[in-house]
């Protein structure tokens, strides 16, 4: 096994696809994690299966060969999407309607572009499902979220969703307990649905106790469950379990299933097979099942399954009902990459 760090930027990235390719001559690239996939057209070129990466840009729906944690519908020749544009549905939003009254939803963002360009696809959906969408942009350097906090309690707000890091929204959860604002739900994401909420969010005991994360994969407290106790059991050593973890898990588990079927062939090429004979991968049920299909045209609509848990300080992590039938159909809406 081979590791390479890139720093986060797209030289480092570079740097890091020529090692492992070129110099290392992996077969397998797993549980990649890029914030700037700039070697990701290299990957494909060379017909290295990148297997069970995180989708954080476009790069999992644009390139043959990549396979991103969730899956993909697109053609992947080269370019993002269909025609340059990507989709993505309203789930998360149907739930919290549906299933808990939400009528009206706060947005928060940074006023910096990329936050900013997240934050209005939100409130896009938001606004296709019906709800009362309530805005809110703070600083990036100086963010004032008591003022955001007062706002979004004038406001209404049922939900509040974000376009802001881990520590913007540790401080945005202080300033709602501090103006008094309660939500059904304060809605995150994978990426902050971890074990450290308690240290994350130790100024905010109200806010901490309604935050709901979503995604498509099995809760990592979920213990009951057989594969989520093989998991932990393999990590009993960290000092924190995250829900990227758990989908690194089972990017592991899906080349390990794909090397195992090369038998004594083991090449990118047979990998590279596994990976794309068209039947759905779950990962022992730690994934709501992941596809690849390659439709030339978007689909308008999609039946999607949820994995939805929320934080409990006397519980962690609580799953909310079954993820495999948590499911909607809904529209798929477009968004330039």
């Amino acid at each position: 096994m081979r590791t390479c760090d890139d720093g986060g930027s797209g030289v480092g990235n570079n740097e890091c696809v020529h090692r492992l390719i070129d110099e290392d001559k992996v077969v397998a690239l797993v549980a990649t994690t890029a914030l700037t996939y700039a070697g990701a057209s290299r990957v494909s070129a060379a017909g290295v299966p990148d297997i069970g990466g995180q989708p954080i840009g476009a790069a999992y729906d644009t390139y043959p060969h990549l396979y991103g944690i969730y899956g993909s519908l697109a053609p992947r020749t080269g370019t993002p999407g269909w025609g340059g544009k990507v989709y993505g549905g309203t789930e998360v939003y149907r739930y919290f309607k549906r299933e808990h009254g939400a009528r009206t939803a706060a947005v928060v963002s940074y006023n910096q572009s990329a936050s900013a360009a997240y934050a209005s696809l939100v409130a896009r959906g938001l606004k296709a499902e019906g709800y009362k969408v309530v805005t809110e942009q703070v600083d990036f350097a100086l963010p004032n979220f008591r003022a955001a906090a007062a706002d979004l309690k004038d406001q209404g707000a049922d939900l509040v969703f974000d376009a802001i890091d881990t520590h913007g929204n540790a401080q945005l959860c202080r300033a709602m307990d501090e103006v008094g604002a309660d939500v059904i739900a304060k809605v995150t994401n994978v990426q902050n649905w971890t074990s450290s909420v308690p240290e994350d969010y130790k100024d905010s005991p109200r806010c901490r106790n309604v935050l709901w994360a979503t995604g498509s994969s099995r809760n990592a407290d979920d213990t009951a469950d057989p594969a989520v106790q093989e998991f932990r059991a393999a990590t009993r050593g960290l000092k924190t379990h995250s829900q990227w973890q758990l989908e690194g898990w089972a990017a592991a588990m899906w080349f390990t299933d794909a090397a195992r079927s090369c038998a004594t062939d083991l090449t990118r090429a047979c990998v590279d097979r596994f990976m794309s004979r068209g039947t759905p991968y779950t990962a022992d049920g730690l994934l709501i099942p992941v596809g690849y299909e390659r439709l030339a045209e978007p689909p308008r609509t999609r039946r999607t399954c949820l994995s939805v848990a929320r934080w409990k300080d006397a519980e962690g992590w609580v799953a909310q009902g079954d993820m495999n039938a948590t499911c909607f159909v809904v529209p798929q809406l477009p968004y330039q990459p």
